[in-house]
């Protein structure tokens, strides 16, 4: 296989298209626009199902019914769309359905702008929609990785049975740069065990979301716990640069995470002992690995995010208490840039340094 100059969003359109994507249900918002457009042509030139819906809503209950029938199906939006699709992604979730749906983030909140941002992170980690569940979420940071992204979120969907999200912030599906796409392959014709296919011939399927015992309620939600456990032990993805003999340690993840390596490089060559740590999966967080890194002589941390601080808080947790944690972001769609990263790996490298010389 050949590179090929790609587009973000359009890479992780014709991605899902040979990782054998059947349905799609969009409709247009920007900075994601370029992805339902790609599939309008390309999903009509095979023969599988476009159909731009009138509203996000009506978008995500279309991608919960073709869902029930056990076909790849996914949607795609930006931050306001995601909003309105929460009450369907937990009816999604709640008759433990696979599919895939990609936010490429913009600046919030409100209406915002159509301006690469990162503040989506609580709104697809925290739930995604009522009730006690985590979607699956990977966060690519270059075109390469959003393909990879795509094509293991359909794996990643049908193994656990499970909604993924990928959280593609406006500036990976915006920009352009060599990639690799996937072979195409076929669409899956076989018949999970719990689909809805039509009756005849067998005993009939059911598919709900609905408990109406409390008892009931609970032991569904038990079973999805224990799911959720099983996940967060398995699926935790992370990468590392310079870490090994690292005394500052760098979080970031997506576009930010890029441009963060970009300012450890350069504090690298004016001596300073950093890492970067790249969360690649947002839930489960890659909370274990972190706290390996953070007993291993760093004694700082510092997060960097496209947004208020969000992030953050995964961090504190994971880092536990045991090592400062601090935070640079920028907000609105404002994208942070190498040199001010670097001058703020700077500023608590200069701390470090007065806190040892005061022997704290």
């Amino acid at each position: 296989m050949s590179r090929e100059l790609l587009k973000g969003n359009v890479a992780m359109a014709e991605a899902a298209v040979r990782a054998g994507l059947t349905a799609y249900y969009g409709y247009p918002i920007t900075p994601q626009t370029e992805l339902l457009e790609h599939l309008a042509r390309r999903m009509v030139e095979l023969g599988r199902v476009f159909l731009q819906a009138e509203s996000e809503v009506a978008a995500i209950n279309m991608v919960y019914g073709a869902a029930c029938t056990g076909v790849r199906v996914m949607t795609s939006s930006s931050g306001p769309g995601i909003s309105l699709m929460q009450e369907g992604m937990s009816y999604i979730a709640g008759s433990e359905l696979p599919c895939v749906i990609i936010d490429v983030m913009r600046g919030g909140p409100g209406l915002g702008n159509i301006l690469p941002s990162q503040a989506d992170y609580f709104q697809v980690t925290r739930s995604a929609g009522h009730g006690d569940f985590h979607p699956i979420v990977l966060a690519p940071a270059s075109v390469q990785e959003a393909i990879d992204f795509t094509t293991l979120a359909f794996k990643l969907a049908e193994k656990y049975r499970h909604m993924v999200i990928i959280a593609a912030d406006g500036l990976v599906g915006q920009m352009m740069e060599p990639a690799e796409l996937p072979p195409m392959q076929p669409i899956s014709h076989r018949e999970p065990s719990w689909a809805l296919t039509g009756a005849k011939g067998r005993a009939k399927r059911v598919i709900s979301s609905m408990y109406l015992e409390a008892d009931a309620a609970e032991a569904f939600n038990r079973k999805l716990q224990n799911r959720l456990i099983e996940i967060r032990y398995a699926e935790q993805r992370s990468t590392e640069y310079m870490t090994a003999d690292a005394r500052l340690l760098v979080v970031a993840y997506g576009s930010a995470g890029r441009i963060a390596q970009s300012a450890v490089e350069s504090a690298r060559q004016h001596g300073l002992k950093v890492g970067l740590f790249r969360p690649q999966s947002l839930w489960p967080f890659p909370s274990d690995r972190l706290a390996e890194l953070t007993t291993q002589g760093i004694t700082d941390v510092l997060v960097v995010e496209m947004n208020a601080g969000q992030m953050v808080e995964d961090v504190r947790l994971a880092v536990n208490g045991r090592l400062p944690v601090h935070f640079y972001g920028r907000m609105g769609g404002v994208i942070p840039m190498p040199d001010e990263i670097e001058a703020v790996i700077h500023e608590q490298y200069e701390k470090q340094h007065d806190l040892m010389r005061a022997g704290i």
